[in-house]
């Protein structure tokens, strides 16, 4: 009996190619989504809940305490303390050489090395006093003089401060002053009591007590943020010709050492003054 068997095919054939898998777009949008919300919100807004201006002053302090670090750079490497320095190491080495040590390297290094840990110490007294001016940064800094403490019902001035999610990252300090022709008694006194604080602010100007920014995030913007919206506040409460500038004494004003010592400083007056311009020339080009 025969029986008819089926064998496979070996011979190739053709069949329809799929195209290739390609990711699809849906696929990757949550991806992208979950990234971003990864990023903390940052927002620019006037501060007026007690804790977050306290984190405010507390950066403005630690901007002050941090000028101590510049300034000790500055003086280690300025030429004239720096050759007082190299003058006692060199009579550090001929006392070594007259009393014939010069085969003693270590007591000659232990001298030279307590020379130098003598002349850095010093350097850390001088600037100490930047630490004593961080410390002074309290809730009466935001007290206008004359004024009442805010617990008792006085004015403060405006903080303006960038958040980085729930971090305070950048202060600045904005006390908006009266016009001068608004002070001061008479008959006409009974007439500016009637008018509320934002119309007796017409006229006046702004001043910038105090402007810094969290370390890590200097030079991306965010203090050029902050002057814009110091300005558009002044603008917007005293008048569209206000004018907004920094205050002679501000936060970081404050001066420890000669003033031959103190270029690092000057520059950042300048280039936070020019920064400044800058803003105001913008906000008045918009006008135009």
């Amino acid at each position: 009996m025969s029986s008819t068997v089926s064998t496979p095919a070996l011979e190739p054939h053709s069949s329809q190619t799929l195209p290739p898998v390609s990711p699809s777009p849906h696929a990757a949008r949550p991806a992208q989504g979950a990234l971003d919300g990864d990023l903390p919100p940052l927002s620019l807004e006037i501060l007026t809940d007690r804790a977050d201006k306290a984190a405010a002053l507390k950066l403005i302090a630690d901007s002050i305490a941090q000028q101590r670090q510049q300034a000790s750079f500055y003086l280690i490497f300025h030429p004239l303390p720096l050759a007082g320095l190299l003058a006692v190491l060199a009579v550090v080495y001929h006392f070594a050489r007259t009393q014939n040590m010069s085969n003693e390297l270590g007591t000659t290094m232990m001298l030279a090395s307590g020379v130098t840990m003598t002349y850095l110490i010093g350097i850390r007294f001088l600037t100490s006093g930047y630490l004593q001016a961080a410390e002074r940064i309290t809730w009466d800094f935001l007290t206008p003089p004359g004024s009442a403490p805010a617990s008792a019902g006085g004015q403060e001035d405006l903080v303006i401060g960038t958040r980085f999610g729930k971090d305070i990252i950048g202060a600045l300090v904005l006390r908006l002053e009266r016009p001068s022709s608004s002070e001061g008694g008479g008959s006409g006194g009974g007439r500016r009591k009637a008018h509320s604080r934002q119309n007796s602010l017409k006229g006046g100007k702004g001043v910038i007590r105090a402007w810094t920014t969290k370390l890590r995030y200097r030079g991306k913007g965010v203090g050029g943020d902050m002057l814009r919206e110091a300005v558009r506040v002044t603008r917007e409460r005293c008048g569209k010709d206000a004018e907004v500038g920094f205050a002679q004494e501000h936060a970081n004003s404050v001066r420890v050492l000669p003033e031959r010592f103190n270029k690092p400083f000057r520059r950042k007056e300048m280039r936070a003054a020019r920064a400044l311009e800058s803003v105001l020339a913008e906000w008045d080009g918009r006008k135009r």
